[in-house]
């Protein structure tokens, strides 16, 4: 399947959209934070560093934006940028859906014009599709099994390690603050625009799983949702480990309890998996299939050459 030009071209205006919301946003932090230094840290988990005013953005807008860039440009340059717009769209979509009961004012307009721009984004890839039918039309390649199957493997075990964590905190918060992390609700200090914490782990162990199944069969589709869960993955365990680092965590790993020595290895697990998906997804797929010899079912064979060799 391929993408016609003008759904291509729409679908890059709306990913520019998306990623322009995110960086005015963005903007906003970093004149109230001073410095990009400052505003990766609060992003990284340190939220002392506001001077005045609830911050608007965290670590998910970065992603966000990034990943609506890198769609836009896949969306001009390839006519199979299907996946990549579906996967930008589903996932903004799902990131967003709490801004729908946040009481600020500008983060519920946000998150009902980006909710709008990534619905628009599913539909223009659903309704852009058509099948190859020139000869000379490459297909999508599909990813390599060797790489496929080790992508799918880390990508199923961070989908293990987010579940796990919430039930670990289920179990250790009462029954409000759990809700809460799911719902948003006054007990969870978090940015405006963020998803809260349970609702952001609920779409992570969705996105991981979705893309580690797709990379086990080797869909076509498996490069472009396997790319954007590793960039999950990698970037949530930058931070992580930076926060760890600025704390100076592993220096006393033996003296952390057990939740804290295991909130130090999934931080460097997460960077490392993620960075080992992106670099095994990224590489060159699978060679496709040599062209058919014989015209498709209902065309007209081929003409003689002319002048017609002899016995034809």
């Amino acid at each position: 399947m391929t993408v016609t030009r003008p759904a291509r071209l729409t679908g890059a205006a709306l990913c520019a959209a998306l990623a322009l919301t995110a960086a005015v946003w963005i903007l906003k932090d970093l004149a109230a934070l001073g410095s990009p230094v400052d505003l990766a840290w609060h992003w990284a988990g340190d939220h002392h560093l506001l001077v005045r005013g609830r911050s608007a953005t965290s670590l998910t807008d970065a992603v966000l934006l990034v990943v609506s860039v890198a769609a836009a440009a896949a969306a001009i340059r390839s006519r199979h940028a299907a996946s990549a717009l579906a996967a930008t769209g589903t996932v903004t979509l799902a990131l967003r859906l709490p801004g729908l009961w946040e009481p600020d004012s500008g983060a519920l307009v946000t998150a009902l014009v980006e909710l709008a721009l990534a619905a628009a984004l599913i539909v223009t890839a659903a309704a852009g599709r058509r099948p190859a039918t020139a000869s000379y039309e490459p297909l999508p390649t599909r990813p390599r099994t060797g790489p496929a199957v080790a992508a799918g493997v880390l990508l199923a075990a961070g989908a293990l390690v987010v579940a796990l964590w919430e039930l670990y905190w289920a179990t250790e918060l009462p029954v409000e603050i759990t809700v809460d992390r799911f719902t948003g609700g006054r007990s969870i200090m978090k940015a405006a625009l963020a998803p809260p914490p349970g609702w952001l782990s609920l779409i992570l162990v969705a996105l991981y799983g979705t893309a580690a199944v797709s990379a086990f069969v080797r869909a076509r589709h498996s490069r472009a949702f396997g790319l954007l869960a590793g960039a999950f993955l990698a970037v949530g365990g930058i931070a992580e480990v930076a926060r760890t680092t600025r704390y100076e965590l592993i220096g006393h790993l033996g003296d952390l309890p057990t939740a804290g020595r295991l909130s130090v290895l999934t931080a460097f697990f997460g960077l490392l998996a993620g960075i080992a998906v992106l670099v095994l997804l990224a590489g060159r797929g699978a060679p496709a299939g040599a062209p058919s010899p014989y015209p498709p079912a209902g065309m007209p064979p081929p003409a003689p050459p002319y002048p017609p060799p002899p016995g034809w």
